[in-house]
């Protein structure tokens, strides 16, 4: 009898460890769309040196291209987000991809001690020549995200012969004026809730959120609604990393290491250099697209640079419904807007 429970132990283990191991090597894609002309990709592209993460999507690849520049900083996108694109496929080639030491695009030998905006703004150019001879066709629409606004308004102000328009979705703007804003935002709806815990964390973290030191608690955010009202951000990537086939076990390893490696740095950048004092026009259409609950990148620091931007065109689209991802929390009337726009 003990022998048995001993071989069938013995089994029980060897199975458990064959199933960790499937799981961090599994080979990775995204699934086809039908169509002759659709595109379904998801690869390894060598940009500036170095293998970025890429996935394009659409069904059909002569139509406009977006590219998607996620947040974070460190954040990609692509576990989770063909579950709110299915409709921007219809009409637009949508790109994502893994910035340089996040996600996908980590490489556990590689330095990034010296990571900066401007260099993930060179790759984010690179990029865009190789999408555009890829696809055969110059129309790019650039669109950021939270903390890719940061590097996608300097792109853009780099190089605005290369995209046909720009949209900051979530737009940094006075990192410290947003962060003062979220503060006080978390604060009220602390107390008004009662939670006295809550509050006094907040009151210990104050001053270091004043001086530019800290952020208000993204946790605290996303209890109190200034992260998402109509989607659960947390529960995608979960979902996301367990059951989508673009990441395996050792991409989410990668994600999680590569966030945590680049965070400090970069955010120090965005304190340091505040965007309106970088770029303070751009020569192409500008469109700034905010939640209205948005308190992770606050729609009112978003409006004050959107009234001092020069722009040829320019418009400030406010989704009602939404906090910090109008294009996920409302995605019907994001894509409605597109359409029209573009």
């Amino acid at each position: 009898m003990r022998k048995k429970i001993r071989k069938t132990l013995k089994y029980s283990i060897f199975s458990i460890i064959l199933m960790v191991i499937v799981a961090l090597i599994f080979p990775t894609w995204t699934p086809k769309i039908k169509g002759e002309n659709s595109i379904s990709m998801l690869e390894q592209v060598e940009i500036n040196g170095t293998g970025h993460e890429v996935m394009i999507r659409g069904v059909d690849r002569t139509n406009p291209i977006l590219i998607f520049v996620h947040g974070g900083p460190g954040c990609s996108e692509i576990p989770y987000v063909r579950k709110y694109q299915k409709e921007l496929e219809q009409h637009f080639t949508v790109v994502h991809y893994d910035q340089r030491g996040s996600g996908k695009s980590y490489h556990f030998f590689e330095d990034y001690s010296n990571l900066t905006t401007d260099v993930l703004v060179d790759d984010l150019l690179a990029l865009r020549d190789y999408v555009s001879k890829e696809l055969g066709q110059e129309k790019v629409i650039l669109i950021g995200h939270s903390f890719g606004t940061y590097i996608g308004m300097k792109a853009a102000a780099k190089a605005p012969t290369q995209f046909h328009a720009y949209i900051g979705i979530g737009q940094m703007a006075n990192t410290l004026q947003s962060e003062l804003e979220s503060l006080e935002y978390t604060y009220e709806q602390a107390k008004q809730a009662g939670n006295e815990d809550d509050v006094k964390k907040l009151e210990l973290i104050r001053s270091s959120i004043e001086h530019g030191k800290e952020l208000t608690p993204r946790i605290l955010l996303q209890k109190y609604g200034g992260a998402a009202r109509l989607i659960n951000e947390n529960r995608d990537y979960i979902s996301g990393f367990l059951l989508n086939p673009e990441y395996n076990g050792l991409d989410m390893i990668r994600f999680y290491t590569g966030m945590f490696s680049s965070q400090d740095i970069l955010l120090k950048e965005a304190f340091d250099q505040n965007l309106p004092e970088i770029v303070d026009h751009l020569e192409i259409p500008t469109y700034f697209v905010t939640g209205k609950y948005d308190y992770m990148t606050t729609a009112n620091a978003a409006r004050d640079y959107f009234d001092v931007l020069d722009a040829p065109i320019k418009d400030f689209i406010v989704f009602n419904e939404s906090a910090h991802y109008p294009q996920f929390e409302e995605k019907e009337k994001f894509v409605k807007w597109l359409n029209e726009l573009f």
